[in-house]
């Protein structure tokens, strides 16, 4: 029987140099203790973090792994993590794991699966992105809760930006708003400035060694940075499939 050929981005993510030489750059390494351990080193440092782990296929073990690993050690710090809502039954065990050894909760999917997590869950917070159509919306109805509003890259995304940020900003909960373009940061706080919002009541969210030296400035300017952190197979190998490895 003939084995169908790899795609050259799982080959690529396979062959121990390029793992070596993308590990730590812009992706903290394929394994859970990678992504662990560079949040932990942000932690020390003073550095809320945003931890996601993209596994490279449907791998049902990794949340069982995160979550003993930091039962072990302790939750690094002021630490959230991205919980996929592919299927929410898995969600809400997952969910309920990471929260039990400390680590915040970040529901990651569709409206329908998501939502019914928020009940036993009040304090999660939601992803909201700004290429879904319905993204001014979904923001109006969780203006209250706590929305990471991730930025899109096509230009009707970006057009919808402003407003998004608007309705969250007016809203009473705590938005954080994930995105590495200068402009959008400005506008962000521009906005909030505006809103009479304190500094300690939204966040900025950006990638790991992108920016840093802006992340050090609105730091250093009273602004909360959250740190993206990402590992996993998935994660490097969506750095290989793009050109220049741009994120």
């Amino acid at each position: 029987m003939s084995v169908p050929p790899r795609p050259p981005a799982q080959r690529a993510v396979e062959h121990p140099l390029v793992a070596r030489l993308l590990a730590g750059r812009l992706v903290a390494g394929v394994r859970v203790e990678d992504g662990l351990r560079v949040a932990a080193a942000l932690a020390a440092d003073g550095h809320p973090v945003a931890l996601e782990h993209r596994p490279g296929s449907a791998d049902d073990a990794w949340p069982a792994e995160l979550v003993d690993r930091v039962r072990a050690t302790g939750a690094p710090g002021d630490c959230e993590l991205t919980v996929p809502v592919a299927r929410p039954a898995r969600a809400r065990e997952v969910a309920a794991g990471a929260a039990a050894v400390g680590l915040g909760v970040v529901f990651d999917g569709a409206a329908d699966a998501v939502d019914p997590l928020l009940d036993d869950h009040p304090d999660a917070r939601v992803v909201v992105r700004l290429d879904e159509p319905s993204a001014e919306a979904r923001c109006r109805f969780l203006a209250g809760r706590r929305v990471r509003l991730r930025a899109g890259s096509r230009r009707a995304a970006r057009l919808a930006f402003v407003r998004c940020v608007d309705v969250l900003l007016a809203g009473d909960g705590r938005p954080a708003v994930a995105t590495a373009d200068p402009r959008l940061i400005a506008i962000t706080g521009e906005r909030a400035a505006w809103r009479g919002r304190t500094p300690d009541s939204w966040e900025h969210v950006m990638p790991w060694r992108v920016r840093t030296a802006e992340q050090q400035q609105l730091a250093a300017a009273g602004a909360t940075v959250r740190v993206a952190v990402v590992s996993g197979p998935g994660a490097v190998a969506a750095l290989v499939g793009r050109p220049g490895g741009a994120r």
